[in-house]
């Protein structure tokens, strides 16, 4: 007596993705429509992990390479906001464990907000070490951005309990550090740990820029993150700015 086919697809949905395509194949050669829908929808399913497995492989390319040249913690460092009109910049920066596997890592303006929060909470959990560094708007508008990200970095790295031997930092080469250093260009979509970075540090200033929302109401701060949205510039011009604006950076709508 054959299966029912909400039984086939409760097999189908407990296989581990090891042992997911003997389990497809053993109902391959069922002929009701129901199954073979079934099927062909795991055969993606199982497509799909593979095609992710190899796509994580070729991001640990650069920390593959240094782990081959006898470097073994290998911390990626990522910024997130440098362009809005209010609220700090804030780094993270991340020491994966070697071979991670963590699906789904990547540039994390590539990614929903619902999974970011998801694999930030793995990254979080899987890590060597990993450690946040923040600048406010005031002293962004002392020391200019990029001074203020680079202090931001520092501070993150030096927030590390477990120090890495090499440091692989989004686009940029970072000033007064005495670790080993590369900067890769678009680094968030191309090394793992730098994008495991990038996603922290997204969350984490998210979770700020909601906070301030409610300190700060009007603004749209809990949706637009403190970015140059229409609504957040007609707020600054009917309101004006408040405690966490930059003063440089909104000198032209006010």
């Amino acid at each position: 007596m054959s299966l029912k086919i909400s039984e086939i697809k409760e097999i189908l949905s407990a296989a581990g993705y090891d042992e997911l395509p003997e389990k497809i194949e053993i109902f391959r050669n069922d002929d009701r429509s129901g199954v073979i829908k079934l099927v062909e929808s795991f055969d993606k399913k199982y497509n799909a992990y593979i095609k992710e497995l190899e796509r994580i492989k070729s991001i640990s390319v650069f920390e593959k390479e240094l782990r081959d040249n006898g470097y073994r913690l290998i911390g990626g460092i990522d910024e997130v906001g440098r362009g809005p009109l209010a609220g700090p910049v804030v780094t993270a920066v991340a020491i994966l464990p070697e071979n991670c596997s963590i699906l789904g890592i990547n540039d994390s303006k590539k990614l929903s907000a619902a999974k970011r929060e998801e694999l930030s909470a793995k990254i979080r959990e899987q890590a060597v070490d990993y450690s946040f560094g923040m600048v406010s708007p005031m002293e962004i508008d002392e020391i200019n951005i990029l001074q203020a990200t680079y202090k931001a970095m520092r501070k993150a790295i030096d927030g590390l309990k477990t120090k890495p031997d090499f440091i692989l930092a989004d686009a940029v080469t970072i000033p007064e550090i005495t670790i080993s250093q590369r900067g890769i260009i678009h680094g968030d979509a191309r090394s793992i740990s730098i994008g495991a970075a990038s996603i922290i540090a997204k969350v984490e200033r998210d979770a700020m820029m909601v906070e301030y929302d409610k300190a700060f109401p009007g603004y749209g701060f809990g949706h637009n993150m403190g970015y140059g949205s229409a609504e957040h510039i007609e707020a600054l011009k009917e309101i004006g700015p408040c405690p966490i604006h930059r003063r440089t950076f909104i000198k032209n709508f006010i």
